[in-house]
């Protein structure tokens, strides 16, 4: 049976809002180690309190860079990286290019998930990549896959939950996870 723990474990607690001040980030993170959920993401701006209340809960301290719109350059979503890496970031969470997935500029946003993979991976921490479903069609999220895969992300991620369309906030659907998991390796 599996256990509220056990889900828990596997749950990154968001502190992304815009209206995230110290107080809301104090509650969030006592909660996430009360919980003992896997990672509280918060913004670049509070990855190095977070890992100060946070230090020997288990809960990892991840961030986001390119975040929400995945514009940024990939020199700068690598300084971002490397930033929060320094700062306590154990996880990275990079919005794609979603002008270039739309484009479908694959060399492009491969070079980029891969040197964001790279900067990560050689400071020992983890790379998650979203693409921002809401806004591409399937085959769109499939290239991604493969593309993330190939390079060696560790994990893949539907969305923000900032993206919208037609008015309307998207987050994860079943249907976009059976998707992403049936293009990805077990890895």
């Amino acid at each position: 049976m599996i256990s509220v723990l056990d889900i828990a474990q596997m749950i990154d607690h968001s502190l992304l809002a815009p209206t995230v001040d110290r107080s809301a980030l104090v509650i969030g993170c006592e909660l996430a180690a009360h919980y003992r959920v896997a990672a509280v993401c918060v913004k670049p701006c509070h990855v190095k309190r977070a890992h100060l209340l946070l230090d020997g809960s288990g809960v990892a301290v991840c961030t986001v860079v390119g975040f929400p719109h995945g514009g940024s350059t990939t020199s700068s979503k690598m300084a971002e990286a490397i930033a929060a890496i320094a700062s306590g970031a154990t996880e990275i969470d990079m919005v794609v290019n979603i002008g270039d997935v739309l484009s479908q500029e694959w060399a492009a946003v491969e070079h980029e998930i891969e040197a964001v993979c790279n900067t990560v991976h050689v400071r020992d921490a983890r790379l998650k990549v979203i693409f921002e479903n809401c806004y591409l069609e399937n085959p769109h999220k499939v290239q991604l896959c493969q593309i993330c895969d190939r390079v060696g992300v560790d994990w893949v991620k539907t969305s923000t939950g900032f993206g919208s369309r037609e008015g309307r906030f998207y987050g994860a659907t079943d249907q976009d996870l059976r998707l992403m998991r049936a293009n990805v390796s077990s890895r």
